[in-house]
């Protein structure tokens, strides 16, 4: 492309219009003729030129007069282009009033504050950052140690600033102390889940965090974590330091099998449960000095499938001294602990005692008695306490009622319908879904108890013979056992809720009746498909 001389400050129209001769020329590379036009004024004359100046889409940024004189009055663009959506985009000017009034409404909705006086607390192992609106204090954003007395004039303060809602970020167990002085000072506070605040603008800092967890309470961004009442709390406690003092105890019994092994003791390859009434029995005798293997067959229990010749084999080792010593420790922990699971089975007894409500008549039960399970009648104290005994649906027995029942406690009126319950417990189908096709639908991870129990609870119905039973195994026959295992604790969760809502007891109707009410639904579908395909199914009698 030939460029203009820099030396003449005006140029001639008659050197314009060469230029622009050699401008519309095709060249190969630089684009369609005639891609954009311009028409100007030839040294400040009035009248426009009939030979417009043509700008290649090859190089946009090159002048084309440099250095005179002429002006660019308008352009008229025809850039060659394929629309790439066939969706027609009208232009703003042609677009509704009534789009422009929803648009401006919902941008208006979002700024709306909702609570205008609530702030927000950023909790930390050593101090809490506060932040409440600028319009409530001169400084907003203050830091508070992690004492009593920190947290109390944290209270009072908030209470000065006529706070009356505070969004408290769930950190670790942190946020408990300062939970519960704000409750009793008479703040409404709300649990906040860290994943519903963790994208911050800008740099992380503890004066942010607070600040941005107080904007997204202020404009109702924010949902709270549900929380049971005290009375709820004070036995959650205990029930699960009872589950930590069981989970230990079975650590020293794998304690307790390697030092037998160690010794070539091969106690585990003749009992079912090494911890079982043989099994206690031939380890305490071992610790108390006994190494003939026919002295510890004795305590063989007709219950056995293993011979006495076969015990007898297994209880010949090499007996060490060190194994011998590891032993006598972990058997003389494993006691110990069983004694802090009876004090806690004690003090859960005596909380559960102002809690008994209700009077309620229990039916005999099928369900055999746990060694795990506590040592006074929980049964009879959970059904009591709920109003309905839920050990009456299949695979729910005493010790999982009793962690339900102290994770959720008996008023479920937070939830507003059983989709909300099995919402909370993530037993659900997610919904992850963009641009209208669904991403995934599988359920949440979660680490709720109430949840961990309730499928442990579904495991336990692969062998029953019951409706949940025969349910469970049919899902089995479809899909993989995890699913399943989570489409029968959800079902079970909906039994729970409906349960303590309403009052109902639980009958079951047996595995035949499941079968022959699955038997009709099936004969019903393929009637319909063939009636759909235009064929008739009859059923074929079979000769007598």
């Amino acid at each position: 492309m030939s460029r203009v001389p820099p030396q003449s400050r005006f140029m001639s129209s008659g050197r314009l219009r060469n230029i622009a001769n050699q401008l519309l020329s095709p060249v190969a590379g630089a684009g369609v003729r005639g891609e954009t036009a311009v028409l100007y004024k030839v040294n400040g004359g009035a009248e426009m030129t009939d030979y417009p100046l043509v700008r290649a889409c090859a190089s946009p940024q090159i002048s084309v007069v440099r250095d005179s004189s002429a002006t660019l009055v308008s352009t008229a663009m025809c850039i060659p282009f394929k629309r790439s959506s066939r969706i027609r985009r009208f232009p703003w000017h042609r677009r509704s009033s009534t789009m422009l009034e929803q648009a401006m409404a919902m941008r208006k909705r979002d700024q709306e504050v909702v609570f205008p006086n609530a702030a927000g607390i950023d909790v930390g192992a050593s101090s809490h950052w506060v932040a409440v609106p600028k319009h409530l204090a001169d400084e907003p954003v203050r830091e508070f140690g992690v004492m009593t007395g920190d947290l109390n004039a944290l209270a009072d303060w908030l209470l000065a600033c006529e706070v009356n809602t505070v969004a408290l970020e769930s950190t670790g167990v942190y946020w408990i102390p300062i939970y519960e002085v704000l409750e009793q000072r008479g703040l409404k506070v709300w649990l906040v889940d860290a994943r519903q605040m963790k994208y911050v603008p800008g740099r992380k800092s503890d004066v942010q965090d607070c600040q941005w967890l107080q904007r997204l309470m202020s404009l109702g961004l924010l949902r709270a974590a549900w929380r049971p009442g005290d009375e709820v709390c004070v036995v959650r406690a205990v029930v699960r330091q009872r589950d930590v003092l069981l989970a230990e105890q079975g650590t020293w019994v794998q304690r307790m099998q390697k030092a037998l092994v160690q010794m070539n003791i091969q106690l585990t390859e003749v009992l079912t449960d090494v911890m079982g009434m043989t099994g206690q029995a031939i380890i305490r005798d071992i610790v108390a000095g006994e190494r003939d293997p026919f002295a510890l067959v004795r305590h063989h229990n007709r219950r056995i499938k293993a011979s006495k010749d076969d015990v007898t084999k297994a209880l010949t080792g090499n007996w060490r001294d060190e194994h011998l010593f590891l032993l006598k420790q972990s058997l003389a922990i494993f006691d110990d602990l069983a004694k802090r699971v009876q004090e806690c089975d004690a003090k859960i007894e005596a909380l559960l005692a102002p809690l008994q409500r209700h009077a309620v008549k229990l039916k005999d039960s099928p369900k055999g008695k746990g060694k795990n399970n506590p040592t006074f009648d929980v049964r009879q104290a959970m059904a009591n306490w709920a109003g309905v005994d839920l050990t009456r649906i299949d695979g729910l027995g005493v010790t999982v009622v009793m962690k339900l029942l102290s994770e959720i406690g008996t008023d479920l009126s937070r939830f507003a319908t059983v989709k909300h319950f099995c919402s909370w417990l993530a037993l659900c189908p997610g919904t992850k879904v963009s641009g209208g096709k669904v991403l995934s639908a599988s359920t949440k991870r979660s680490a709720n108890r109430a949840r961990q129990a309730l499928k442990m609870a579904a495991m336990s119905l692969s062998r029953s013979d019951s409706a949940l039973g025969a349910f469970y195994r049919r899902l089995c026959s479809r899909m993989d056992k995890p699913r399943a295992n989570t489409a029968v604790a959800h079902k079970l969760a909906r039994m729970v809720y409906f349960m303590l809502t309403r009052g109902e007891e639980y009958v079951d109707q047996g595995r035949e009746r499941y079968e022959e009410l699955q038997r009709q639904r099936s004969i019903a579908s393929l009637k319909r498909r063939a009636a759909a395909l235009g064929f008739q199914v009859t059923p074929v009698v079979s000769a007598a």
